[in-house]
């Protein structure tokens, strides 16, 4: 079976869709494998994150090549927490020999204070650096003639102001990014204006922009990111709809799907990044009953 690539999946679909796997400690191949069954039919490619938040489990390289192995398009995470700036392009140069093209390249967020013994943050570079070192590494004519980077950041939704010159989203596409995934924002009306204010820059020409999503799967869920996230945003709507549903889980997969179906018709969003709470059974039932994924 021919890989589905997720360069293709943004260049050709009015709208993608992309989902990230739970990784732990025990995470192991099986337990990818099955993962990514669940999500296959739903999805043009999962990111495999690099220990998000602390979170300790196999190396973001290792899990894409197991996708990989079962014809998944993997979006590969790293960070600049993690890793100096050699152990970074040596994990660069271990994508562009695996075939492994999908970058996400990050800041990496801060470890939680509990986590102990604490690891030290490494910062050598920064996130807008390290999309520049990759998108060099892109341009150079000792890696395989194939090479296909697709380089993404991260950003995060606000409502900007009428004349916003987006100067850190410019710096990231200057420095080679392709496309941004958004923190997790499930209020329409801040991604909206923030849409509106990106088109008026012109820098939609240049890249695309997925939003990050997430299905919750009960009010205590949407309380906790609110309070321990900063950058993600759920409106206290969200949590009321929940506190008041007497099944919160499908409500937080019918949510899902409303939010895609708004997602699918404003201006200038390339697709949709789904987190799920609590598993990815309830990704698949969200796309389905959005109805907005076409694959081609």
């Amino acid at each position: 079976m021919k890989l589905k690539t997720y360069n293709n999946a943004l260049n050709t679909q009015d709208f993608s869709i992309t989902s990230e796997i739970f990784l732990r400690p025990d995470t192991d191949e099986t337990a990818i494998e099955v993962q990514a069954d669940i999500l296959r039919e739903s999805v043009d490619a999962i990111l495999v994150t690099d220990n998000q938040s602390g979170q300790l489990h196999m190396s973001s390289l290792s899990a894409g090549v197991l996708l990989q192995k079962v014809n998944i398009d993997p979006i590969v995470q790293l960070s600049c927490r993690n890793r100096n700036r050699i152990s970074l392009l040596s994990d660069l140069l271990g994508c562009a020999a695996l075939g492994i093209n999908n970058l996400m390249l990050t800041r990496g967020d801060r470890v939680p204070l509990e986590f102990k013994p604490r690891p030290k943050a490494i910062m050598d570079v920064n996130a807008t650096e390290l999309i520049a070192l990759a998108n060099n590494l892109k341009q150079d004519e000792i890696l395989p003639s194939d090479n296909q980077f697709l380089l993404g950041g991260v950003v995060t939704p606000f409502s900007p102001k009428q004349g916003w010159p987006a100067k850190n989203l410019t710096e990231k596409i200057d420095a080679g990014a392709q496309f941004v995934i958004t923190h997790t924002c499930l209020d329409i009306d801040v991604i909206q204006t923030y849409m509106q204010r990106l088109i008026e820059t012109q820098l939609l020409r240049r890249m695309h922009v997925i939003i990050g999503t997430a299905i919750l799967k009960s009010p205590e869920d949407a309380r906790w990111l609110r309070e321990n996230r900063p950058n993600v945003n759920i409106p206290a709507d969200a949590v009321e709809r929940l506190e008041k549903a007497s099944d919160p889980n499908q409500e937080g997969i019918k949510m899902c799907a409303e939010h895609l179906r708004k997602l699918a018709t404003t201006p200038g969003i390339s697709g949709a990044h789904i987190i799920a709470t609590n598993s990815v059974l309830n990704i698949p039932e969200a796309v389905t009953l959005s109805g907005v994924y076409k694959p081609n």
